[in-house]
Formats: structure tokens, sequence, C-alpha cells
């Protein structure tokens, strides 16, 4: 604390080690039970120590070292700055730095999803996909399966999809996305697809595809992409993979789509009409 009282700002490294989080471990300490976890929450000590230094008033950046996901729901409400490092390995710190100190702008997207309890997620004996992972969970998440920000902010615009497909076409996809800050960064867009008829394990959406591009501050960027029948294609019970006629909604951004980043263009939609006879793959 006393490090922390005189210094102007606070990097705080809090996570988990491997020595905590594994399979088949010694380990029997709160929150772990033989290299199983009993909750998603970080160490105890590791956040009422956070608690301590908030009261200090110095602004704070979280590092996070970490092997999975982690409920870190005070952190996200009270420190401004988190950066998700995992298990960086030698060169981490110098990594690491350069993204605090802003010589390097990130464009990082997380591969699972951050709950906000272990209690949003089934039991692990039940090995169904049902309320697990970013296809079938139904709840609010933390952080979403493909969330990341960073020194740059992106707009989308333009977005051109054929209104209407035959099953057995494959789909050209292009955007406008254009960089409205005053530093270059990279962007991810990425494109999901939900049929506005729930398949039969109700699936929120699937990512069809992403790209990581460089955009210039203030420079626009047209990105494209081409997506074939079978991507779309559900599986169903007796029949296997099926492209059935109906609705989708794509979405493309930088995230997953809810409404507040439909609002601010960080992501944009459009609702297709395929047509024809079912294709069975």
């Amino acid at each position: 604390m006393a490090i922390a009282k005189e210094s102007d700002v606070v990097v705080l490294c809090m996570g988990l080690s491997p020595m905590l989080e594994g399979e088949e471990m010694k380990v029997h300490v709160p929150g772990f039970s033989g290299g199983d976890r009993l909750d998603i929450k970080l160490p105890d000590a590791q956040t009422r120590l956070m608690k301590k230094i908030k009261e200090l008033g110095k602004p704070m950046v979280l590092v996070m070292l970490n092997g999975s996901a982690l409920a870190i729901n005070w952190e996200n409400q009270n420190i401004p700055a988190i950066i998700e490092a995992w298990y960086p390995g030698q060169a981490g710190g110098t990594a690491i730095a350069d993204v605090l100190f802003g010589d390097y702008n990130p464009a990082g997207r997380l591969p699972l999803t951050f709950y906000k309890d272990i209690n949003d997620i089934p039991a692990f004996n039940d090995y169904s996909m049902k309320g697990k992972t970013y296809r079938y969970f139904k709840g609010d998440p933390l952080y979403d399966f493909g969330f990341g920000l960073s020194y740059a902010d992106f707009k989308y615009s333009d977005l051109a999809i054929k209104e209407s497909v035959n099953a057995g076409d494959e789909i050209k996809i292009e955007v406008a996305v254009t960089n409205t800050s005053k530093v270059d960064g990279d962007e991810v867009v990425q494109v999901y697809f939900t049929n506005v008829k729930e398949d039969e394990k109700q699936t929120n959406r699937t990512l069809i595809g992403f790209e990581r591009v460089f955009v210039k501050a203030s420079e626009t960027k047209k990105v494209s992409f081409t997506i074939q029948p079978k991507q779309l294609a559900q599986f169903i019970t007796n029949s296997g993979l099926v492209l059935s006629p109906g609705e989708i909604v794509f979405s493309v951004g930088g995230m997953q789509p809810n409404e507040k980043r439909i609002k601010e263009r960080t992501v944009i939609t459009k609702k297709i009409n395929v047509t024809g006879i079912p294709v069975v793959f």
C-alpha cells in the first residue's frame, strides 16, 4: 500500500497460475479442489487488495494473468482499464508494457465467454451444449465471445448483401469500416448469422467469418466475405447438416450484436431470405 500511495498510476498484475488451474492436481485452496474450479472468481485476497487500493483514488490498470475465464464483476465496474494477458510467456512483460505505454495498439478478441457467475453455467456432467458458449448461453455475459477494445474506434456502414438468395448459392457480403479515432489501428471484422426460426438446439448465433484489417485514422476500408451454403447449415437429428429456406439475420462488426452496439454502429445487421428447397450436406 505504501508503494501505491507514492505512485501516479497503479498497475495490478492479478490472476491465477498453472499451479492452481489444471486437471487432477493436488490443490486444495478456496475456490479450487484437485484442479477443479469451485467458482470463477479471482482469489479473494486479490480483490480485497484492489478494493483497498481503489480507496486511494489513484488511476488503476488491471493486467489479468490466467488460463480460463474469470468473473471479475467488481473489477469491471471499478477499474477503467483491464488487459487480458493470459499466460504470456517470457516476452509477456515487454508486450504488456508496449500496450500500457501506447507503443502498440491492441486488437485482440476473446476466444471464449466470460460469465458473471459460476451458477450461470450448467454443470459439466451434462455433455450437451445447452446453456454453454456464446452459441447457446441465453444469459447476459460479463464479456462475450469476440469482445475486445483498442485505442481506436470503428464504425460500420454500407452493409451489402442480396436480400434473397437460393439455398444452394454462395453469399457475398461487403461492409465499410471507418476508423473514427485519431490513431491508426487494427479491427477484427466478425460475421455472425442467426436463423430467425430457431433450430432444434436454439442457437443464438454462429460465427462464420472474420478478418483482421488495418485502418488508418479517419480512413474507410471495404471488407468483403464469401459465405458458402454449408456454413449456414444447421444440424438436424436423423437428417444431418441441412440448410432450410427461411429468414436469416447477418451481423457484421467488431463484436457480437446487441442493441447498444447496433445503435452505435459498431455492429450492423441485415435480414435476408433464403429460398428454394432444403439442401442436405
